[in-house]
């Protein structure tokens, strides 16, 4: 029986390093290293928090080529289940975003594929219900879905079921008001700090969060190297994440939602679980893409059990 069942989307991530930031037109420009990773937030979050010990089943749309199988393939070998992910008919092809990283940012040059055809009538509702808990990303992204993605959250709260959604980038920077209908049914709300003040329409970090946490039960906000921040009602925590030396940090925020997910679903104490967050996150940043990091699951056991100890918190939320 899964745990946790994510409705989204995956693609893979080709990454060039060392490419300039101004790069001239009609010249050869050579990269000095590549990956060739599990990409998409739903992918990497769910690749990422199954790796964690949450057993998940994972919801999506893939086409009929060789990016699609190979992406869905190592999701399964991960231990994903992918019994539910649907191949698509017509001539679309799964998606592919191209990566560029620079010290300070970088440019992703992203290919929907199937991520726009996922539909309503996709989706096993049975599958997705019989989960404790449903996650979505990329709200934006999900062109047919999305009118009905208030309909699964408020299906998925009449079931029983804890839900949580990172919404993404907007890529038409509109940021429309259909989220707040959304949010009523989302128990954990993740966004970014530059998300969370697009969609509250302010440039003021404070005043963002209090306007998402009058939508959603819990909001937490990322923050990169910054102390994230998470509240519910009254009460407010943060934490820092730790110092780690960084390849890049592609998937830093998925792997942070499924520390802060997986945490959850232990029944750990919020501020316990923006602390793990923040180990997935950093942990992430150690090898190329979103979850390269998370293929070496004896580093990552380490790396965990060593930096919690650091905190000096109470024990450390792991399955019995």
């Amino acid at each position: 029986m899964i745990e946790v069942c994510v409705v989204g989307e995956i693609n893979l991530d080709l990454i060039l390093y060392g490419l300039p930031e101004n790069p001239l037109p009609d010249h050869e420009h050579l990269a000095s290293n590549m990956a060739f990773t599990v990409g998409g937030s739903s992918g990497i979050f769910a690749h990422n928090l199954r790796v964690l010990g949450t057993e998940l089943g994972f919801i999506c749309k893939i086409g009929n080529d060789p990016l699609g199988k190979m992406a869905a393939d190592r999701l399964s070998t991960a231990g994903v289940d992918i019994s539910r992910v649907k191949q698509g008919t017509a001539s679309t092809s799964t998606g592919l975003t191209v990566v560029l990283p620079h010290a300070q940012h970088r440019f992703m040059f992203n290919y929907p594929g199937t991520t726009f055809e996922l539909q309503y009538s996709d989706i096993d509702l049975d599958y997705l219900l019989s989960a404790r808990h449903f996650h979505l990303s990329s709200f934006y992204l999900h062109r047919a879905l999305r009118p009905q993605i208030v309909n699964l959250f408020r299906q998925a709260k009449h079931a029983g079921l804890t839900t949580s959604l990172d919404t993404n980038e907007d890529p038409e920077n509109q940021w429309a008001p259909d989220l707040l209908e959304v949010l009523q049914y989302v128990d954990i709300f993740l966004p970014n700090d530059r998300e969370g003040k697009k969609i509250a329409g302010t440039d003021d970090s404070s005043q963002a969060l209090n306007f998402l946490a009058q939508h959603a039960k819990i909001v937490v906000i990322k923050r990169g190297s910054a102390a994230a921040i998470c509240r519910t009602g009254n009460e407010q925590w943060s934490a820092t994440p730790p110092s780690v030396q960084m390849v890049d940090d592609i998937g830093a925020g998925d792997s942070f939602d499924a520390g802060f997910i997986h945490a959850y679903l232990l029944g750990a104490k919020l501020d316990d679980c923006l602390a793990f967050a923040n180990l997935a996150a950093a942990y992430s940043l150690t090898k190329p893409g979103g979850t390269e990091a998370f293929c070496d699951r004896n580093a990552l056991s380490s790396f965990i059990h060593e930096q919690w100890k650091l905190t000096g918190r109470g024990p450390l939320p792991v399955k019995n």
